[in-house]
């Protein structure tokens, strides 16, 4: 069932960050804590779900996903400067029936301010950031706010912020960045590699030699301070590739964020504003095929390569049965976003049908 979600699609960024969240994840309660009876990167957690980077704008939201049992949130992704939001909207409902495959995100998609079940949305935000004063202040309180088996994690996105930076400069500004992070007491950090990273298009996880350098350059400088990479769906040899490549260095990766297609209006006309914003992420039941497949190829090659990465799984996980199925892929810990966004006991309801994960 639907219920009145966190993030209200009605209102900008700007209203959802200075008024949210909304509905029941705005009314104060707040769910029995639980004995940590997992672990995921040497910490001790009470259940194996989360919030990925992307709903919770800021500490009222990671505080409230922590109170509703979810216990990993992750802080949207912030940025080393301010950064503005993409144009209203930024959330509409997607038309898809069944499965949305690779074939079927190369034509458009039509979105309208609609949501059913099962739900798909696509998201458009760009990554917006506040200054990093506001959000290490979030990520202090919500840190402090999160009790025993909570893990409090937080997304950042390097920038090539001038004309003038150099190369070191944009491997610097993701190192410096994420120890930010760290300086925030944020013991799991994640470098979102899967939005558009560089310009509008390009996916900084697809350049494996990049990855590779920015990553071994994160650790260097955050030490055994954990690091999961995002990542989008890859095919199987580029997945190999990256896997063999850094899957030694990073401490785990989370698959994945969205599949990116054109969207329209029910009338064919661009829905979202801006020459950028002709394709757009779209996330929910619809996508739920790919994370799934990319779970299962990670703790493939985990096994494999005899590596230790962790793994989070994400994408269309909207009812209790979807948790599962990612936990029996192999994920370590599973996430959900449109789920979460739309049912904020969607943890309560997962730890019902399966205690025991």
């Amino acid at each position: 069932m639907l219920r009145k979600p966190f993030f209200d699609p009605n209102k900008t960024y700007y209203e959802n960050w200075e008024e949210g969240p909304f509905g029941a994840f705005a009314d104060g309660v707040v769910l029995p804590a639980e004995e940590p009876g997992f672990e995921f990167l040497g910490e001790k957690i009470s259940y194996p779900l989360g919030i990925p980077a992307g709903p919770l704008l800021n500490g009222r939201f990671v505080q409230a996903a922590l109170d509703k049992g979810f216990d990993v949130p992750v802080h949207k992704t912030v940025r080393s400067r301010v950064r503005k939001s993409n144009e209203w909207p930024n959330v509409l409902g997607a038309d898809i029936d069944g499965d949305l495959t690779l074939e079927m995100a190369q034509k458009p998609v039509v979105v309208r301010n609609e949501y059913k079940e099962p739900l798909s949305i696509t998201n458009s935000f760009g990554n917006p950031s506040y200054e990093p004063s506001v959000w290490q202040k979030d990520l202090r309180e919500s840190i402090a706010h999160a009790r025993e088996g909570q893990l409090v994690m937080c997304s950042f996105e390097g920038t090539k912020w001038e004309e003038t930076f150099t190369h070191d400069d944009y491997v610097d500004d993701w190192a410096n960045g994420m120890y930010m992070l760290k300086e925030c007491g944020v013991k799991v950090v994640e470098a979102n590699f899967s939005c558009p990273n560089e310009g509008a298009a390009s996916l900084l996880c697809f350049d494996v030699p990049k990855v590779k350098l920015i990553t071994s350059a994160i650790k260097e400088k955050i030490g055994d301070t954990k690091l999961v990479i995002k990542i989008a769906y890859f095919g199987e040899p580029e997945l190999r590739e990256l896997v063999k490549e850094t899957g030694a260095i990073v401490d785990g990766f989370s698959a994945i964020n969205t599949i990116p297609a054109p969207v329209v209006n029910p009338d064919g006309t661009q829905a979202l504003p801006g020459a950028h914003r002709i394709k757009s992420g779209i996330c929910g039941a619809a996508v739920k095929w790919a994370g799934l497949d990319m779970v299962r190829r990670l703790s493939g090659l985990r096994k494999e390569f005899g590596m230790s990465y962790g793994i989070i799984g994400c994408g269309g996980v909207t009812v209790p049965k979807d948790f599962k199925e990612y936990r029996d892929a192999g994920a370590d810990v599973v996430m959900s976003a449109t789920g979460a966004m739309w049912n904020p006991y969607l943890a309560k309801e997962i730890k019902e049908a399966y205690p025991d994960a």
